[in-house]
């Protein structure tokens, strides 16, 4: 039996809500679909480089955590997630600004 999904619209609004008791400057760049757009979560060091994270599924623990799919310098970030929203008009897109580059993605309740 699959689990029941979080709507994303829902779940970015948690995660945006988290960052803030946190201290970390977050915003949407680009609103989804709010009930099943896919999130791309983009980390800005704030020296010109950047980290894209997006959840993918893994097969072996039939989870879905977040991966880094790339890091760079954050034209080449920016150029990355304009290609994807191209594919999928239903994304979403976090920016974080963190010179430390915290996302809070690793910690528990972000599944």
């Amino acid at each position: 039996m699959t689990e029941a999904r979080l709507a994303s619209g829902i779940w970015v609004s948690a995660y945006l809500a988290r960052l803030g008791l946190a201290n970390i400057p977050a915003y949407i760049a680009r609103r989804g679909d709010a009930t099943a757009g896919a999130v791309m979560v983009k980390c800005a060091t704030l020296d010109g480089q950047a980290a894209l994270w997006s959840r993918e599924w893994d097969f072996d623990s039939d989870s879905r955590p977040w991966v880094l799919q790339q890091s760079g310098p954050e034209a080449e970030i920016d150029a990355a997630i304009r290609k994807q929203a191209g594919y999928d008009p239903d994304l979403w897109v976090i920016e974080i600004e963190s010179r430390e580059g915290r996302t809070l993605l690793d910690q528990e309740g972000l599944a």
